[in-house]
């Protein structure tokens, strides 16, 4: 089963995470399918693939808490599944 959530990535003390697509049972820190994004919490800077997202959630792609939350307060739209 495929999931969207996050990778972190970054040095010590200054954490930037990628929002990935990966198999659900794969470990946080191995490969990945596909990029979808990025997120830095100190500066706030979120960049998200808005397209590539809606084409995974509606291929079946589960997506995390943490990425559900950051997708709400980032006002992407909705897709139906």
């Amino acid at each position: 089963m495929l999931v969207i959530r996050m990778q972190r990535v970054g040095r010590s003390n200054d954490p930037a995470f990628r929002v990935v697509l990966t198999e659900r049972r794969s470990k946080p820190q191995s490969g990945q399918q596909e990029i979808l994004g990025s997120y830095h919490p100190k500066t706030k800077e979120t960049v998200l693939k808005n397209e590539r997202i809606a084409y995974w959630k509606s291929k079946g792609a589960q997506i995390s808490a943490s990425v559900h939350h950051l997708l709400i307060s980032q006002q992407v739209p909705k897709t139906k599944n």
